[in-house]
């Protein structure tokens, strides 16, 4: 299970250990919220600014010690130094509400503080733009490691969605895009609209048809020579159980498709946490987020959008193989829209769902409690799909 820091406030501990499995230090991490304690209860405007502002005195430390590295040209241990940075500016603007400036002034912080942290590393990623209709998809891409290949020709590729509260900075520092290039597998990091720098930054605001940014990124893959354009693949993260199986359902030129968290009917769902009788929240502010990400203005347009939001037409008509990941014990999203999900891929020719026990660990929403574990299994599985390596 979970470890809670805050039995009593679920999005700060689940907050709390997200950042842990990118980077954050326990020990720094329990030094900043300790003094939140008496507050969490209320989970109330003054709460969250607390929150803000105890994450912020952890990343302006990072970002100082960085900068002294830096200057020193200790480059190694600043982009260490710089990545924790902005794991600590991201997690304190994930409670901020939309509207707040010190929201996007502490995004760009992290925005800044990633960018120095990753070119720091040496390693191979880039800053891409996938076009998209009149403007672009801000994006990261990893390369899959050159001996990992198999083969002469172009490595596949696994473009990944975010969630409803996730982005490509977070996806990259806990490990995904590493995992997949040792597998012999690129991947693109996306921030679809909705998410991210493209909600945050360009305004762009999620709808239900998720084949639309999809199809937009294998385009903009198909153009690149260092991937292979018939072995293109697609995975998403929490909401990305419904954007995933949505996009396959219409894109057929994916190959693979990773729902990781088996969001079936996000209109369901939706209605039982506006009603107060549902699963529980990823963030504070839950409803006015949702109106930010939609571009709606009450619990009624949010209702509008999202009961569109079903995968009625779309499992049916996925023809690629479909790899479901769930937790028995997830308490967001119920664990029989992941077997809904797959009962009813039935033109999938391998159809598959993964469900973590409390015999193994993961067992909680995005296996936000083990994540390496769902990390390895769907790294593996696409690996085996697509014509990568496990060895």
């Amino acid at each position: 299970m979970m470890f809670e820091y805050f039995p009593d406030n679920y999005p700060w501990s689940m907050a709390a250990v997200m950042a842990i499995n990118a980077g954050a230090v326990l020990s720094e991490v329990h030094e900043a919220l300790e003094p939140l304690k008496p507050v969490a209860a209320a989970n109330d405007d003054a709460a969250n600014d607390a929150w803000h502002a105890r994450w912020m005195m952890l990343g302006e430390r990072s970002e100082r010690l960085a900068d002294e590295d830096d200057a020193a040209g200790r480059r190694l241990s600043a982009s260490a130094k710089y990545k924790r940075a902005a794991v600590y500016y991201m997690t304190a603007e994930r409670m901020c509400k939309s509207e707040a400036p010190i929201r996007i002034e502490t995004y760009k912080q992290m925005l800044d503080m990633f960018r120095k942290g990753v070119e720091r590393e040496n390693g191979p990623v880039e800053w891409v733009e996938v076009p998209y209709k009149d403007t672009g998809l801000p994006a990261l891409f990893f390369p899959a490691n050159p001996k990992a290949v198999q083969g002469d020709g172009p490595a596949p590729c696994i473009v990944h969605f975010d969630g409803l509260d996730v982005m490509k900075e977070f996806l990259y520092l806990a490990g995904i895009a590493r995992a997949y290039a040792a597998r012999g597998i690129s991947t693109l990091l996306i921030d679809h609209p909705g998410v991210g720098e493209a909600l945050r930054l360009r305004d762009l605001k999620l709808f239900p048809e998720t084949e639309v940014p999809a199809g937009a990124a294998v385009d903009y893959l198909e153009g690149r020579p260092d991937v292979d354009s018939d072995r293109i693949g697609m995975a998403g993260i929490s909401l990305g159980g419904y954007y995933v199986p949505r996009a396959a359902g219409f894109e057929h030129r994916l190959k693979c498709a990773v729902a990781w968290g088996g969001i079936n009917d996000y209109g369901k769902i939706t209605r039982g946490r506006l009603d107060g009788t549902g699963t529980k929240l990823s963030v504070s502010h839950w409803e006015e987020h949702m109106n930010w990400v939609f571009g709606t203005n009450s619990a009624e347009e949010i209702l509008e959008v999202v009961d569109r939001m079903n995968l009625e037409e779309a499992v049916p008509n996925i023809e690629c193989p479909l790899l479901v990941v769930h937790g028995e014990g997830d308490r967001q999203i119920p664990l029989e829209m992941a077997q809904k999900t797959i009962r009813e891929a039935v033109k999938s020719p391998r159809a598959e769902l993964k469900v973590f026990t409390a015999d193994d660990g993961g067992v909680e929403h995005c296996q936000v409690d083990h994540g390496a574990l769902a990390v390895e299994y769907m790294t593996d599985w696409v690996a085996d799909v697509l014509g990568g390596t496990t060895k």
